[in-house]
């Protein structure tokens, strides 16, 4: 029953801040701004009304909320996207699933929000997408929520970390915040209809520097972000 609760509050929220959003972005001058004070909003909702208690730790790190970053976290569940939403301060937009795009409401509420769009299944398109994604992000400047893993893990393990956009932060020069999201496995699992008990905690960890001015190494800035989103969530 709470699995179907909480399935029912995101498509209820979706809607209503999904909406509320984009009607309020035509009045605004930077758009997509509006809209991702409705994210946040949202994943509080959905957490909330779903009866599902959750904690922020490391707050500190982000140095302040008008500095984009890029946030990079695990993804043991689909509960990590409304709490990772929920708990960064950021003007925030995620980099999804191309197929996300083409979902009733949702990929409309995610292109007006300026969210970036990957095809997976190809390279051109893939390479094309983070392109285009990055002279969005200079001329308008918000953070980017990141699973770089590039899917949900089966078994609660850490998978190896892709370097795509990774590389786009190192080559804009934007921070990398590693990020993990404790508790989202064990609460709803994969394929899962059931959703356990428990509190979720969204862990920030210290910035990664990527323009310094020295020349940075994809796949060394890759094995970090793994090391250091393990330790946050095995302290």
């Amino acid at each position: 029953m709470k699995y179907y609760w909480l399935i029912c509050n995101t498509v209820i929220w979706t809607i209503v801040f999904g909406l509320s959003g984009i009607f309020a972005s035509f009045f605004e001058k930077d758009k997509g701004k509006i809209l991702g004070v409705c994210a946040r909003n949202w994943g509080k909702a959905i957490l909330f009304f779903s009866g599902i208690k959750w904690s922020v730790t490391g707050l500190r790190n982000i140095k302040s909320n008008k500095t984009p970053y890029f946030f990079t976290s695990n993804h043991a569940s689909a509960l990590d996207i409304p709490l990772a939403f929920a708990g960064i301060p950021n003007w925030l937009v995620s980099v999804a699933k191309i197929e996300l795009k083409s979902v009733l409401i949702l990929g409309w509420v995610m292109s007006t929000g300026g969210h970036i769009f990957v095809d997976r299944k190809n390279r051109e398109k893939a390479y094309k997408s983070l392109e285009d994604a990055k002279k969005s992000l200079k001329k308008s400047p918000r953070s980017v929520l990141l699973f770089p893993e590039g899917t949900r893990t089966e078994n609660g393990n850490l998978l190896k970390i892709k370097t795509g956009g990774i590389n786009m932060a190192i080559e804009m020069g934007i921070p990398i915040i590693p990020v993990a999201c404790k508790g989202t496995f064990e609460m709803l699992k994969n394929n899962a209809k059931s959703v356990g008990d428990g509190v979720l905690e969204l862990r920030i960890g210290e910035p990664i520097m990527t323009g310094n001015g020295k020349k940075v190494n994809k796949h060394e800035i890759a094995i970090l972000i793994k090391e250091k989103i393990e330790n946050l969530l095995n302290y």
